[in-house]
């Protein structure tokens, strides 16, 4: 028997019994603790066969099949991500095809940015009456004002949300996209000027910055460096289209910007490398919608 039998889990010539089953003969042994294994206890491994033991799954590892790993995003593997597109896509078309049905999304949905503090009241009749102020910087993400609008904000939710979502699971990228929609609202109305805001484009910079995070701590390696950028290119682009498009809520952008850099600094310090890591990041999410509705209620 040559060495290449023992690194292909084979031992020598005499016959050992399997460690679960004392009654068998076996010349067969785990390729990672060297147990000896019966037929019926061998699973297969990358490189020869493992005991039941040591062929369990690592709780901190997370299977991935080829198919899974090589196809494109899906509903059944980003269902958040494909649903916002899904709902925000089908109220625009509603809007688009009744003007009625429209003005009344934008009366009830958009943002309003007082300007003026005018929105100041007494705070726990704000809070009893669920103050518009508090949920329409969500609900505005809900709404497009023109067909590019949309295309654009949709595309790049295509782009950055379904392999975000894949990464830190469905409920914490959630919690990511509101609370960043928020945070983009909570800007927009404490600083902006008066009028009336529509877009997910602070939900979508809440993305981004949590993707420019991670590029940033990979900055040091050909992709994190290749990666960051690219982002960096991204970020110039859009810094500049408020100047070409005075209409654009840069406020928006940069409360959502903001909120998203935040949210993923916190999950690289508490999730990363946790065993329940998913719950974290969620948690961490669910806590960050929590405090800028807080203050939201105290700044507005």
């Amino acid at each position: 028997m040559t060495s290449d039998g023992y690194r292909w889990g084979m031992s020598d010539t005499t016959d050992t019994t399997c460690y679960r089953h004392p009654d068998r003969a076996t010349r067969l042994s785990c390729t990672a603790c060297d147990k000896s294994i019966c037929v019926e206890c061998s699973h297969d491994a990358a490189v020869g066969q493992k005991c039941p033991s040591c062929a369990k799954i690592d709780p901190r590892a997370r299977v991935v099949t080829a198919r899974t790993a090589l196809a494109g995003p899906s509903f059944a593997t980003t269902p958040v991500s494909f649903t916002i597109i899904a709902v925000t896509s089908a109220i625009f078309l509603i809007g688009f095809l009744s003007p009625d049905i429209d003005r009344w999304l934008v009366d009830t949905f958009a943002l309003v940015r007082p300007g003026d503090g005018s929105l100041d009241q007494n705070i726990i009749l704000r809070f009893i009456n669920l103050d518009p102020a508090i949920y329409r910087t969500f609900t505005v993400a809900l709404l497009h004002g023109s067909l590019m609008h949309l295309l654009f904000n949709m595309y790049a939710l295509y782009i950055f949300g379904p392999r975000l979502e894949q990464q830190v699971g469905s409920p914490a990228f959630a919690s990511l996209y509101l609370a960043s929609a928020a945070g983009g609202g909570l800007f927009s109305m404490t600083f902006g000027s008066v009028g009336l805001s529509v877009g997910a484009s602070g939900a979508i910079f809440g993305l981004f910055g949590a993707w420019m995070f991670v590029a940033w701590r990979m900055r040091h390696s050909p992709g994190g460096r290749s990666m960051f950028n690219q982002l960096g290119f991204l970020m110039a682009i859009n810094i500049a289209l408020p100047f070409i498009s005075p209409g654009i809520d840069w406020l928006g952008l940069l409360g959502g910007f903001f909120v998203g850099i935040g949210i993923a600094a916190l999950w690289s310090v508490f999730a990363v490398g946790k065993t329940n890591a998913r719950t974290i990041r969620t948690t961490i999410g669910v806590a960050a919608i929590v405090a800028v509705s807080v203050a939201t209620f105290l700044v507005i």
